[in-house]
């Protein structure tokens, strides 16, 4: 690793820790030549994901706009932004174990939809009601009735 400021190629580590629950680590280093310290982080170099729309356009996956969207379904309930975050990370490790390179939208939609059924109902409904474009309260009912039959069991 060169100095930042020497520009001179070795150094030493002084510290390591991981951060970003284990995806990468910060190094605290030392130049070799001038004897000052500076920070470097390393991670894994990741391939971007590719979101394949229904209309068949293809973007960048983008963690925000899931996180957005989860935490609009959970708005006003009693989940904490450390659970949605959560579910936000199980659905990209999920993605990224089973995908290469592209996923279609829906896909995305049902790994957050399970996941959220078992987090909360109401939030579960509202995602879905969003996801599955309802035209009418008949698909609202028919999803409500379908989690009753669930916890009946």
């Amino acid at each position: 690793m060169r100095c930042p400021f020497c520009d001179f190629a070795d150094s030493k580590v002084l510290d390591s820790r991981p951060l970003d629950e284990g995806r990468s680590i910060r190094r605290r280093r030392e130049c070799l030549k001038c004897q000052r310290r500076f920070t470097t982080y390393e991670k894994v170099e990741e391939s971007p994901m590719f979101v394949v729309k229904k209309d068949g356009r293809r973007e960048v996956f983008d963690r925000s706009k899931l996180l957005n969207g989860i935490t609009k379904a959970c708005e006003k309930r009693p989940i904490p932004l450390e659970k949605m975050e959560g579910l936000v990370r199980e659905t990209e490790k999920d993605l990224a174990n089973f995908f290469e390179g592209e996923i279609p939208s829906d896909r995305i939609g049902e790994i957050v939809m399970e996941q959220l059924k078992e987090l909360d109902e109401v939030a579960y409904v509202r995602f879905a009601s969003v996801y599955r474009q309802f035209k009418d309260i008949e698909k609202f009912l028919e999803e409500i009735k379908q989690l009753q039959k669930k916890d009946n069991k």
